[in-house]
């Protein structure tokens, strides 16, 4: 054995959402059902116990106003981690947040690159800016530098228009997914409306993140193409307070905005029960605060999502869907522990007992 303690977890531990088990061990940070023998210095932790939470968009490394620092970016992981967020997609930062992969005190993340979005629309200081013609070139690129996801910005406010549009051409964005695919990476993209979804779905995209523009003509195409969603709800809920700011300037904005937040749980729920796949994600990083993840979760409960499907979004089916390992015999030992059963009453994600990363009990 090495330095590391060996750790005994008793109590409830949800493998899956009908499996439990009633201990598991964590040897040199990973997960043993066996009893190890000659364990001598052992710690012991009681309760329910889940895979490490997952946050399917959060940004480390980004603020409102662009990259930080690196300790700011460490208080934003560790924000994460002690809400129980053991594994992160990083839907798009400008940092370069390497670092935090020698860290075993740190989240895993999973690295989308760079945003890449159309010149000047999209916030200053976090994407790459370009036009229609560079779109493939910068893709490839991102593909390559991130851990196999790639985000595009899909709309933004186009101001000549004064609402929401499509950023991309049709034909651009299906060649620039392909090469993507061509590398082994997925494809993401921020859409809040309605126009460029059909465009992005049929060029083959994987996931769309926001989604509040879906409608029943383009939920039937996510379903039959299985381009999850991760929607975002604690970051939709600021449509209001942005609308108002915008009202002034861009009035059809404003009002398109407040119309996709009135509908934003119709829309959830009917994506779900169309079988789109829905995972948990906070949007935590731009202007939103880290830690969000078990608010979201409770979102998608009051959206409609039943809460074992709630639970799985940030658990089982998240972790499945990222090709990440829950708590399977041998996988590093992530994961929260609680002191009630988190699939009776979703609330519980709010209060963790014990957060235990690589073995270690740290939160």
């Amino acid at each position: 054995m090495s330095d590391h303690t060996v750790l005994h977890v008793k109590g409830r531990v949800l493998v899956g959402p009908e499996e439990v088990r009633d201990e598991l061990w964590a040897v040199d940070g990973r997960i043993s059902y066996d009893r190890p023998s000659g364990a001598r210095d052992v710690r012991t932790v009681e309760g329910w116990v889940l895979p490490g939470l997952v946050d399917a968009h959060c940004h480390v490394g980004l603020d409102a106003h662009g990259p930080v620092a690196a300790d700011v970016a460490e208080k934003q992981a560790l924000t994460d981690r002690d809400a129980g967020t053991l594994l992160i997609r990083d839907a798009g930062s400008p940092s370069d947040t390497r670092w935090i992969d020698d860290r075993e005190d740190l989240p895993r993340i999973i690295r989308a690159g760079r945003h890449i979005a159309r010149s000047r629309r999209y916030i200053r200081n976090y994407a790459w800016e370009i036009e229609p013609e560079d779109l493939v070139a910068y893709v490839a690129q991102e593909a390559r530098r991130g851990d196999g996801w790639v985000k595009l910005v899909g709309d933004w406010i186009d101001r000549e228009a004064g609402d929401l549009t499509a950023c991309w051409p049709r034909g651009a964005v299906r060649a620039a997914i392909e090469e993507a695919h061509r590398l082994g990476a997925r494809v993401t993209a921020h859409c809040f409306a309605e126009d460029s979804l059909r465009d992005l779905v049929e060029a083959g995209i994987d996931c769309v993140e926001h989604a509040t523009g879906l409608t029943e003509e383009t939920i039937p195409l996510f379903a039959e193409r299985g381009v999850a969603i991760v929607p975002t709800l604690v970051n939709i809920a600021t449509f209001p307070r942005l609308a108002r700011g915008g009202e002034a300037k861009f009035p059809r904005w404003s009002d398109h905005m407040r119309r996709l937040h009135e509908r934003r749980y119709d829309t959830v729920r009917s994506a779900y029960d169309a079988g789109i796949p829905v995972f948990v994600g906070t949007d935590a990083g731009g202007s939103l605060a880290h830690g969000l993840v078990a608010a979201e979760v409770a979102e998608l409960v009051t959206a409609g999502i039943p809460p074992l499907a709630a639970l799985s979004a940030t658990t089982w089916g998240a972790r499945r869907w990222l090709g990440r390992p829950g708590l399977e015999e041998g996988a590093p030992a992530d994961l929260v522990v609680y002191d009630t059963d988190p699939r009776a009453d979703v609330r519980a994600l709010a209060a963790p007992r014990r957060v235990v990363l690589n073995g270690r009990v740290v939160g």
